[in-house]
């Protein structure tokens, strides 16, 4: 009914009784499917006064996405990594045309603050803002929400701390230069292949280590 339009966002949700009869469902049934729906913000329950359409506004749709991608684990940590592989590198070849001066200064000045670091935590935050002003520039605040709900502070924490390679910031900081390099060209072929395989090595070692003695879920925050 949400889909096909017939309850607009802010809709109150008929009687349970009514509702359970226009979608054949027992009240037992009907009951379970809001409580999913709430738990994923599409409905919201008022106490005392019943359920309703949320605004469906992306951002609300987005946090219980951002909650699962967080806990994640394993395989489906790697499948959140590989939907990532197929989103940023093309936002990466757009923003190439987009970025503006100014842009690629503050890129610059996130790289040179991101070498200055003393933690993971720091050298996260950066590469957090790193790739979301690059992906901000395309104007699609879906895309920015989806794409930072993909690959959350967290589990780039995890995945930063477990590589467990000394070199493993380095190569991620020679992976940011190639691609800032390609979006002062303004190479958008070239901006989306340093894009995508910088996102491919991280997705090779989460990969590997689901296979090895020292798995992706064991390592700690």
């Amino acid at each position: 009914m949400i889909v096909a339009g017939e309850l607009a966002p802010g809709s109150r949700l008929p009687k349970e009784e009514i509702l359970a009869g226009q979608l054949g469902l027992s009240r037992n049934s009907l009951r379970e499917a809001v409580r999913a729906l709430t738990a994923m913000r599409i409905l919201i329950t008022r106490q005392g006064d019943g359920t309703y359409v949320s605004s469906l506004e992306p951002h609300l749709l987005l946090e219980s996405l951002s909650f699962a991608a967080d806990v994640s684990q394993g395989q489906t940590a790697l499948q959140l990594l590989q939907v990532r592989r197929l989103l940023e590198p093309q936002a990466t070849g757009l923003a190439a045309a987009l970025l503006k001066p100014q842009d690629l200064h503050e890129l610059s000045n996130i790289l040179n603050r991101s070498r200055t670091v003393t933690t993971v935590e720091e050298f996260v935050a950066h590469d957090i803002a790193f790739h979301l002003r690059i992906v901000e520039a395309v104007g699609n605040p879906v895309l920015s929400m989806l794409l930072q709900v993909l690959s959350t502070r967290t589990q780039r924490v995890r995945i930063v701390r477990g590589s467990r390679t000394s070199n493993a910031l380095d190569n991620a900081h020679q992976d940011h230069e190639q691609i800032l390099d390609a979006l002062r060209s303004r190479d958008a072929l070239l901006a989306a292949s340093a894009a995508t395989v910088h996102i491919t090595a991280v997705e090779q070692w989460l990969a590997a280590s689901l296979t090895d003695d020292t798995p992706f879920q064991a390592v700690e925050d």
